[in-house]
């Protein structure tokens, strides 16, 4: 066996964990990072699926993204560009109408449905922004830990409580209300307060089932619906768009922006064990035997593949062994990529235009929604899915050969794991054609310009990039697994229960999404641990 030395092993090249190399790499520590496959990225990469055709593999879209590590990682000199989608959202109906959202021209296709939702959609923004921002403000630190260790280990904590619930005391009653409900209720709740039409509650309630298996009727979902709007592109809050060259564009930047401050990246190099002595993180341990020695390791990895399948149990306190295998990890979600002859012409709106750029979103009402839920826990997949269909390449056309096209669909809902032992291998290819007959249904002759696609069920996604049950968030974003609870209450901080061993992907606050944020977190908790005095430690800005 060969050894080698670091300050810091960092297991898995995903986009958290290339972020937190780089800043552990810029306050002087010596870092390597064990990557399993041949490529970067983890679940943000670009890969080839049909000759001529590439596309962003598993996550496609951007928004979540943090302004703040774009511009310290430099990512934009490293060849990251983001741009905007012409339309935000266009949502194909079956009698034939159409409801598109924009800037500048949302209200007014509201009020094709409702004059009384188009008057309240301001009010709606306001106030969904306000709690929206108080997340905003949250994404770049770690939430208070409630640990054990006395009134004194404890002393750090209350403060923060106490400067949490000042900035919660800043929001008037009407505020803390809203606040409330967006974490404990429903987005169908949600919504049927605010609006009558059924396209404009659905328009809205999509995002509370994206990568969240459950019903937008379901308590929480309402949570999902915020944690998909604080982000923000190019300035704009809320805004989504494309990485020029697909996601993969975003972490081979990080790869640059870290081998610029000395990161040692190793592909193809899988991990075997977390290396413990003497009750203690050492380093880690390749499946080819290679050793680095390290003292502390951060793991990109799901938390449930990181304490079932390379941490000692011997090492890990029962209680918490227990609570791991028990958190909740499952998506319903379908991803599948698509090389197209030529655009689709949806019946509503056929001519080529702005709403191809948009997100397409074909899921009518939020009681279409539910239904899909429904069915799929009873069957493994609704016969009437959820899909969501982007273009990039009418933003983008590097990633498909002149006059033909890419599409990313992600589609939900299916089962993570189907009822009665049946395989996703045997049922994969019948699912992908109902998702691409679905699309067909409102854009006639989608399915004859399809020459090649790949799909990915649930099983695949956790095969391929380790979201176990196809989770996309690395855990549901339920009550019980946010914030102080992530990934269990006690260790919010980062620091996971062997000493030495830290958790820096998106089963750490603030969860899923290409954040960054997990990232970021995680290194300010290892640097405030290892304080090398021998090292130039650059303050990282809150």
């Amino acid at each position: 066996m060969s050894t080698g030395h670091a300050d810091v092993v960092i297991l898995g090249g995903g986009h958290n964990g290339l972020v937190c190399a780089f800043y552990l790499a810029r306050a002087g520590l010596k870092v390597t990072v064990l990557e399993r496959r041949a490529v970067v990225g983890g679940a943000a990469v670009t890969e080839e699926f049909h000759p001529g055709f590439r596309n962003s593999t598993a996550s496609y879209t951007v928004s979540l993204l943090n302004p703040r590590i774009i511009a310290e990682m430099e990512l934009a000199r490293h060849g990251l560009r983001i741009v905007e989608r012409r339309m935000a959202n266009f949502l194909p109906l079956p009698d034939g109408r159409y409801l598109a959202a924009g800037e500048g021209r949302t209200e007014a296709e509201v009020a094709k449905f409702s004059v009384r939702d188009a008057e309240r959609l301001s009010a709606y923004g306001e106030r969904l922004e306000r709690i929206a921002a108080l997340l905003r403000d949250l994404v770049l630190q770690a939430p208070p830990n409630l640990g054990d260790g006395g009134w004194l280990a404890a002393l750090p904590q209350m403060l923060d409580a106490a400067a949490l619930g000042r900035r919660i005391a800043g929001l008037d009653q009407s505020g803390r209300r809203d606040l409330l409900d967006l974490f404990t209720k429903s987005a169908g709740d949600w919504l049927d307060g605010w609006f009558e039409s059924d396209p404009v509650k659905a328009l809205f309630g999509f995002d509370s089932v994206v990568g969240n298996y459950a019903s937008p009727y379901t308590p929480g979902s309402a949570y999902v619906l915020l944690h998909h709007v604080f982000g923000e592109v190019n300035g704009k809050r809320g805004a989504w768009g494309h990485a020029l060259g697909g996601m993969g564009a975003i972490t081979q930047a990080m790869a640059k922006a870290c081998a610029e401050q000395g990161v040692e990246i190793r592909l193809e190099a899988p991990v075997a064990q977390v290396l413990t002595e003497k009750g203690r993180v050492a380093g880690a341990v390749t499946e080819r035997g290679e050793v680095v020695r390290a003292r502390a390791v951060v793991s990109n990895l799901h938390p449930r593949l990181l304490f079932e399948q390379f941490v000692d149990p011997a090492t890990v306190p029962p209680d918490f062994s227990e609570r791991i295998r028990r958190y909740a990890s499952g998506s319903g979600s379908f991803r599948m990529n698509v090389a197209l002859s030529e655009l689709p012409r949806f019946i509503c709106l056929p001519e080529p235009g702005d709403h191809l750029t948009a997100g397409i979103i074909i899921a009518p009402s939020l009681a279409y929604m539910d239904r899909a839920y429904a069915q799929a826990r009873l069957s493994g997949w609704s016969n009437e899915p959820i899909v969501e269909m982007l273009i990039p390449s009418t933003l983008d056309d590097s990633l498909a050969p002149p006059g033909q096209h890419v599409a990313s669909l992600f589609c939900q809902h299916v089962a993570p794991q189907l009822p009665n032992g049946e395989s996703w291998h045997k049922h994969r290819d019948t699912v992908a054609d109902l998702m691409i007959e679905t699309v067909d249904r409102y854009a006639p002759g989608f399915r004859t310009s399809v020459i090649g696609r790949l799909a990915l069920a649930p099983s695949d996604l956790e095969a391929r990039f380790g979201l176990v049950g196809g989770d996309i968030f690395h855990g549901r974003l339920t009550l019980d697994q946010l914030f102080s609870a992530r990934p269990v209450l006690g260790h919010a901080d980062y620091r996971m229960p062997v000493p030495g061993l830290y958790l820096c992907g998106s089963g750490a606050h603030p969860g899923g999404g290409v954040t960054g944020a997990p990232g970021h977190n995680a290194a300010r908790s290892v640097l405030a641990d290892l304080k090398p005095q021998r090292f130039r430690l650059r303050p990282l800005r809150a």
